[in-house]
């Protein structure tokens, strides 16, 4: 991990876990080769604005791509990383919190697709878009970070059966 304090050479997101029924949201990133892992699976959320919070920013980037954001929003980790295409670090603020809505009744404002992806997606790294009837890997800090979520919450609720609210069953993570 991380620790360098250049700001200048330092890019920071927001993005979100949001979960249902032990499987996980997740959007198709757009095909467009100027953005990072185009055509992965990944979060929905988005680069801070200036003088926004994360949890702030975290809210606004659902709201712009999916037309819903949960009431609770729970920080899980902060990751700093190497960013992908260019000198400097990406911070990752990483928040989880329960999808409350149906498929249907959310907004795609971003990507090619949406859809809960199961555990087994997860661990497998990839997962077949009915909308481009394609299979698609995921972003893999993406898929890392995921893999830490549920290795972290496995003795609070049985994958195979629903994930029930953790937020208050388990304190905040740093990762």
């Amino acid at each position: 991990m991380a620790t360098g304090s250049d700001n200048a050479s330092r890019t920071e997101v927001a993005i979100a876990i949001l979960y249902r029924e032990g499987q996980f949201l997740m959007q198709l990133r757009d095909d467009y080769p100027n953005i990072i892992y185009p055509g992965h699976w990944g979060f929905f959320g988005g680069h801070l604005e200036p003088g926004e919070s994360p949890e702030m920013g975290v809210r606004r980037e659902l709201l712009e791509e999916i037309g819903y954001c949960p009431p609770i929003l729970t920080l899980f980790s902060r990751r700093d990383n190497l960013h992908p295409t260019r000198p400097g670090y990406v911070t990752r603020h990483v928040y989880y919190g329960q999808l409350g809505v149906e498929l249907q009744n959310l907004i795609l404002g971003e990507g090619f697709d949406l859809d809960l992806l199961t555990p087994e997606d997860i661990r497998r790294g990839d997962r077949y878009s009915t909308r481009i009837q394609q299979v698609r890997p995921l972003c893999p800090p993406h898929q890392q970070i995921l893999l830490d979520f549920m290795e972290s919450r496995e003795g609070i609720g049985s994958w195979g059966s629903g994930i029930q609210d953790w937020g208050s069953e388990i304190g905040d993570q740093t990762g």
